[in-house]
């Protein structure tokens, strides 16, 4: 039996579609999916407004969501896959959860973790950023002009 191997790109529409899911309710349109040997693990959007959580964000509760499926707190065999630049908040989840590499879309310049200007991930993290960058971003700015 062969493996099918799907690109980055496969696998960032796939958080796109979480994206839009987040946008239909209302929530800020970011998506992620947790991808583990080629397979997804998880599938998640923001949650802040529907759950009243801050912290509800789209990378935390694809964390959550891997964790359980995998039945185990560490991640080091999986991408996350996510359409907006993690936060230092999610970027302190993804150090603990020891995630082996993420993939994000659109870069977050006012809040994103790059902006500290030091590493906050594992050391064994590896980063890859710009995937379908242009898709990610027209979501979010689609978002925030109709909120206008």
């Amino acid at each position: 039996m062969e493996l099918t191997v799907f690109s980055d790109e496969y696998f960032m529409n796939e958080a796109l579609k979480e994206a839009q899911k987040a946008y239909d309710a209302g929530e800020v349109p970011v998506g992620a999916v947790v991808v583990c040997s080629q397979r997804i693990v998880a599938r998640t959007h923001n949650l802040t407004e529907t759950l009243h959580d801050v912290t509800a964000h789209a990378e935390m509760q694809a964390f959550t969501a891997a964790a359980n499926f995998l039945g185990s707190k560490y991640l080091n065999d999986c991408t996350l896959y996510v359409t907006l630049e993690p936060c230092v908040m999610c970027a302190g989840g993804a150090f603990w959860s020891q995630i082996g590499k993420i993939v994000y879309g659109a870069k977050d310049e006012k809040r994103g973790f790059t902006q500290l200007g030091k590493p906050v991930l594992h050391p064994a993290t590896k980063v890859e950023n710009g995937v379908l960058a242009d898709a990610c971003s027209k979501i979010l700015s689609d978002f925030f002009r109709s909120k206008r």
